[in-house]
């Protein structure tokens, strides 16, 4: 049995990922800055710590993952809103996750990031949707330069479908939707399998059962 550290317990792709874990056998450990949302996480099976991700230090941070195994970066502020939030959430939330996982000895980092965050941003984009790819791209450049044994899955447009089990996924997969489900439990998945360490993957919703996607996925 692992512990896994979940930043951004509350969010909705988190939301479906702990009764996942759970089944595998894992203890999924919700990292939530409100104390009102413990009996709910409690209910999908999670451990749940309290930690502001936009105003605690790394040393915080260290402290909440202690006794965990592997670090899920879940938060993110998402594409609407305000601006200042990409920056605090994306960004910062992941680069402070990154910095406590080594502190508190953690090897294993898996983060769920956005499809296409390397590709420019065209000149006309909306602010506010420049800030959150600038800052889901400089978060997994971050990742890909720490020692971390890293996997970083780029979801394409997120629904709230019920699973479908069948996903694509590749370096360059094209954009598509997948349901927050599907997200889940590719996340869960990757955890549990060495070979995806260093893999950078584009994930949309697809034909091939999660596990064989897996397996079948090109690493560059």
């Amino acid at each position: 049995m692992s512990r896994i550290a979940v930043v951004g317990g509350h969010g909705k792709v988190a939301q479906q990922l702990h009764p996942i874990l759970v089944e595998a056998g894992h203890t999924p450990v919700a990292l939530v800055r409100r104390e009102s949302y413990r009996s709910e996480l409690e209910s999908l099976g999670a451990e749940v710590r309290l930690l502001d991700i936009e105003k605690q230090d790394a040393a915080a941070f260290a402290e909440a993952f202690a006794g965990c195994d592997a670090v899920v970066f879940a938060a993110g502020g998402g594409p609407d809103g305000n601006i200042e939030r990409k920056r605090t959430v994306d960004l910062e939330g992941s680069l402070r996750s990154i910095e406590a996982a080594r502190a508190a000895g953690i090897r294993r980092f898996v983060q769920v990031s956005a499809i296409n965050v390397d590709t420019p941003v065209p000149d006309d984009a909306a602010p506010v949707w420049r800030a959150y790819v600038e800052a889901k791209r400089d978060a997994d450049a971050a990742l890909r330069a720490s020692d971390l044994e890293w996997t970083i899955l780029r979801p394409g447009g997120l629904t709230d479908d019920p699973a479908t089990g069948l996903v694509e996924l590749g370096p360059h997969v094209a954009r598509g939707d997948v349901t927050r489900a599907d997200v889940a439990a590719v996340v869960a998945a990757v955890l549990d399998e060495p070979s995806t360490i260093g893999a950078q993957w584009n994930l949309v919703g697809g034909e091939t059962p999660v596990a064989r996607a897996i397996a079948d996925a090109p690493s560059s």
